[in-house]
């Protein structure tokens, strides 16, 4: 028994010598909070070339950052999904903060990336503190915007798959105009749909649509056409009707194809988003974007291009997770 006891103890106390497994240290993140504290300290101290706002409160927020990751390195596992979340991204949060020192250094300390075409970070500390009113206004609108044009795009690839999926009469007479007219850039559009709605923002709401129902339709029509006839055979043979095949057995069949069109569908919505903005409609991050290329202000380009970015992230990874959650047998198969 004490031999036993003295074993445990024995192997106890070993795991407690060892400093980086007591406290689940993760090097990795470690690393990253120095190279973020480093890229504050470079930001704060060296001296700029020109004259730059916001420099001691650019170099706090990315102390800030440090000393997050510092906590979150030295808890490690036992902080549980938060140190799970560091250890992955870990290298990331490293590489970033490299890359930040990188970019106050070959903008604001030396200007080897002149300026105004290349701000500082202070520079984008400005917009984001001082502009984000307008810049969330414009983000909201685009969003609406782009909400409206997608929704009823999809319900329309949706609708006009199934039926050329299902009837072979739909097929016959929709499968050229989808061929000749689908492949077509929804921008190509943009003269007649200015010219024959109303309103600028109803002609944006229609060539989002049709942007997102082209790829919609196309996934949603080869889903249902790919269904295997023995299933309809099998309902059939039970005394389905029609529209108990169409809705129990074709469409649950074809999901997997409709949400890969989606996902096309909202990538390409998005690019002809913000031209539509900028073209014809007052307000969205197209519209800021046309606004700030106009005054030359391009820092305020650049942040408008990080919302953009972020919303279009965003919407994406939400498609991905409704998938998982409906095509529950096809969770992580298609990744992102």
């Amino acid at each position: 028994m004490t031999s036993i006891d003295t074993l445990s103890t024995g192997r106890t106390g070993a795991r407690d010598r060892d400093p980086a497994r007591r406290l689940s240290l993760q090097p990795v993140t470690l690393a990253a909070a120095l190279a973020w504290a480093g890229a504050a300290a470079l930001l704060r101290f060296v001296p700029d070339l020109t004259f730059q706002p916001l420099v001691t409160e650019t170099a706090s927020l990315w102390l800030a950052v440090a000393a997050v990751f510092a906590v979150l390195g030295l808890g490690g596992a036992r902080l549980g999904r938060a140190g799970r979340w560091t250890a992955e991204r870990g290298p990331w949060v490293l590489v970033l903060g490299l890359l930040a020192g990188l970019w106050a250094w070959i903008t604001a300390k030396t200007g080897i990336l002149p300026q105004p075409f290349f701000p500082t970070p202070q520079a984008m500390t400005e917009v984001f503190l001082y502009d984000w009113v307008k810049i969330l206004d414009s983000a909201g609108h685009s969003v609406w915007l782009l909400s409206k044009g997608f929704f009823f795009g999809a319900i329309a690839g949706f609708v006009i798959g199934i039926a050329m999926g299902w009837s072979k009469t739909v097929s016959y007479w929709g499968l050229p105009l989808l061929r000749y007219i689908g492949p077509l850039p929804a921008t190509a559009w943009l003269p007649l749909a200015f010219f024959i709605f109303p309103t600028s923002g109803s002609a944006s709401v229609f060539l989002i649509a049709f942007s997102t129902a082209f790829p919609v339709a196309v996934l949603t029509w080869s889903g249902v056409a790919a269904v295997n006839r023995d299933y309809y055979e099998i309902a059939r043979t039970l005394g389905a009707s029609p529209w108990f095949l169409v809705t129990r057995v074709a469409i649950p069949a074809a999901l997997p194809h409709v949400f890969v069109g989606l996902f096309m569908g909202l990538s390409t919505s998005f690019a002809v988003l913000v031209v539509a903005e900028m073209l014809g409609v007052e307000a969205g991050l197209g519209w800021y974007l046309q606004w700030a290329q106009g005054w030359a202000a391009y820092a305020n380009m650049y942040a408008a291009l990080l919302v953009m970015a972020a919303i279009c992230s965003g919407l994406i990874t939400l498609t991905f997770r409704i998938r998982d959650r409906v095509l529950v047998w096809q969770k992580g198969v298609v990744r992102w």
